[in-house]
């Protein structure tokens, strides 16, 4: 009993995931043994050097990839089990993405990027709704511009409307304030904080970023594809000096393709 309780309380859960990918002879461990569990209701950055396994993890978590080996949920579902057609519908259905490249359509209006999601699912599009989700990023006066009408924050509150128009259980940011200056990056940043305060939204987050990092409620570090520690609660310089050398020490997770599980 009570670990279906503990289970019902976690939002996103890895156990034991290892993915590789074969390259030439060898297969590279883009995650080496990876156990996570993401509270619902939290905000979570995930941090490492280059090559650690950040965006892998982030890809396997949200059904964009499946791991080698090991266990994913997403709530009490189970995503490897899942056929891909299975998957394309939770993802659509649960699952709400944000990346640093915005991919925004140039020929559609904020409330059509907003609406797509809905549209390729082939259900209804209230009008309310879209405005409702662009209100909530603080956009409702701009829903008749087009991208190329838009700065590179209202672009990416944009594509943020666009990922909460499905009411997902869980958002993924993969480097969302990669892209802009920093004071847009704030405003973004404040934003995600808001949606865990007030609306219990669920937010994975890659970054690089020690500032973005500390918006978070947890930081997991990764270092050549595992976790490497956490902190809770840190400051931007409490988690730089975390990284502090990493990019340096990192070990190379190349092996013999005869030596690894089948890529």
């Amino acid at each position: 009993m009570g670990d279906e309780a503990d289970m019902r309380s976690q939002a996103i859960e890895l156990r034991d995931v290892h993915r590789r990918f074969a390259s030439g002879g060898a297969a590279v461990a883009a995650l080496d043994g990876v156990t996570l569990a993401l509270p619902r209701g939290t905000f979570t950055a995930v941090m490492g050097p280059s090559g650690s396994g950040k965006s892998t993890l982030l890809h396997c978590a949200a059904g964009l990839d499946r791991p080698t080996s090991g266990s994913v949920r997403l709530g009490e579902t189970e995503l490897t089990a899942l056929s891909e057609r299975r998957l394309t519908l939770l993802r659509r259905e649960r699952v709400g993405f944000v990346f640093q490249a915005f991919n925004l359509l140039p020929s559609l209006t904020a409330a059509q990027n907003t609406a797509l999601p809905l549209r390729l699912a082939r259900r209804r599009v209230p009008r309310a709704r879209v405005l409702e989700a662009l209100r909530e990023v603080g956009l409702a006066d701009r829903a008749g511009h087009r991208p190329s009408q838009l700065s590179g924050g209202q672009q990416q509150r944009v594509a943020l409307a666009r990922a909460l128009i499905t009411r997902p259980e869980v958002l993924f940011a993969d480097e969302p304030t990669g892209a802009l200056d920093s004071r847009t990056g704030h405003q973004i940043l404040t934003l995600l904080r808001t949606l865990v305060d007030t609306g219990s939204t669920t937010i994975v987050m890659v970054t690089h970023d020690p500032t973005a990092a500390s918006y978070a409620d947890r930081v997991v570090f990764l270092v050549d594809g595992r976790v490497h520690g956490e902190l809770s609660g840190g400051s931007a310089r409490e988690i730089a000096g975390r990284m502090a050398g990493w990019e340096t020490k990192a070990p190379s997770k190349t092996t013999r393709l005869s030596e690894a599980t089948p890529c």
